[in-house]
């Protein structure tokens, strides 16, 4: 069990990121693909990636333990969502960080020279790894991230609501059940063995992870008492919110991963109230009775994605956070077509 100690001043500088990064979400999800089995929401995105890995990445790939905690590149590259800037972040990262970190994961024998000649701070070898880190996000991230992005803004705006609704309090005890519980003033998390974490009034920053599954990591530099520290929570919940990821990459658009997963005159009803509109209007772009379009609002809105409000004698239909991020920038113009 890992045990977060908050103080009254940690609670109060409690806050929530976007992202860990591309660097540091490339490596899970490296960590991800060397699993022998992977949960339902990642099978289809394992087995478009899968033996797509060139060369390049090599050296980035040994570097995955064989047990026990892997590199944290989240500390030597940054939490910066651009790949260019994580890997300049890399290059840049003080030799003294990068040796702390390779000396702290237990390698395979076989690769411990290289690991040891990064750890030394050779030119060629951090070259190398960089390169590396860039290969590997190309096939198993970058083709994703996009939407990858949008469903961590999603959650982060949960966060938010959960926060403005119930406090930072209220927002712990939501925190990943049952994986986390809240018992103040500590927040415990199912991890593989016990750890005890004073945060000393540096406060907590949540951050929401996409290559992880039913499982948080604390990311903190133990040599530098100013760094926060940062709970990775998974970002993908179910099949649900998985699926719409992996449309990158293997010629499936994301319209047509979106109408598979809803129903094509449903999902040609969310594009619809991205802009918001009303009952008659969204019957009239669907070409359906006004009844019959009621039925899909409701259906859309009893899954979170749209609300609807009243507004004097008519009502108005608009996508939520989660219905836009299932949309993920894919979805028309007013005007365009839609199935009938």
């Amino acid at each position: 069990m890992l045990r977060i100690h908050f103080t009254a001043d940690d609670l109060a500088r409690t806050r929530v990121a976007t992202t860990i990064g591309a660097a540091a979400e490339t490596y899970y999800s490296l960590e991800m693909l060397s699993r022998r089995s992977l949960a339902a929401p990642f099978q289809r995105w394992r087995a478009t990636v899968a033996g797509r890995l060139p060369q390049a990445a090599r050296p980035l790939t040994v570097l995955l333990p064989g047990r026990g905690p892997g590199l944290d590149l989240l500390a030597l590259a940054g939490d910066s969502p651009d790949i260019d800037e994580a890997v300049d972040a890399l290059l840049r990262a003080p030799r003294a960080r990068v040796r702390r970190e390779l000396e702290a994961v237990a390698f395979d024998p076989a690769h411990s020279s290289w690991a040891r000649s990064v750890a030394e701070g050779d030119a060629e070898a951090r070259a190398r790894l960089a390169t590396a880190l860039a290969a590997c996000h190309r096939v198993t991230v970058g083709p994703y991230w996009a939407a990858a992005h949008a469903r961590l803004d999603a959650v982060r705006a949960q966060y938010a609501r959960t926060f403005l609704e119930h406090g930072v309090e209220g927002l712990l005890t939501s925190l990943c059940p049952p994986l986390v519980r809240w018992r103040p003033p500590v927040l415990e998390v199912r991890h593989p063995r016990p750890v005890d974490v004073h945060l000393g009034g540096r406060g907590l920053v949540l951050a929401p992870t996409v290559f992880s599954w039913r499982e948080l990591s604390l990311l903190y530099d133990p040599f530098d008492d100013a760094s926060v520290p940062r709970l990775t929570v998974p970002a993908v919940t179910g099949p649900a919110n998985g699926s719409a990821l992996w449309h990158g990459g293997n010629g499936t658009t994301a319209g047509e991963a979106l109408g598979a997963l809803l129903g094509r005159t449903r999902a040609a009803a969310l594009r619809v109230t991205a802009d918001g509109c009303g009952t008659a209007e969204l019957a009239a772009r669907l070409r359906v009775t006004p009844a019959a379009a009621s039925q899909h609002a409701k259906a859309l809105r009893g899954a979170g994605l749209i609300t609807t409000s009243r507004r004097g004698g008519s009502v108005l239909h608009v996508a939520t956070a989660l219905g836009r991020e299932l949309l993920g920038g894919g979805w028309r113009a007013a005007g365009d077509d839609v199935p009938s």
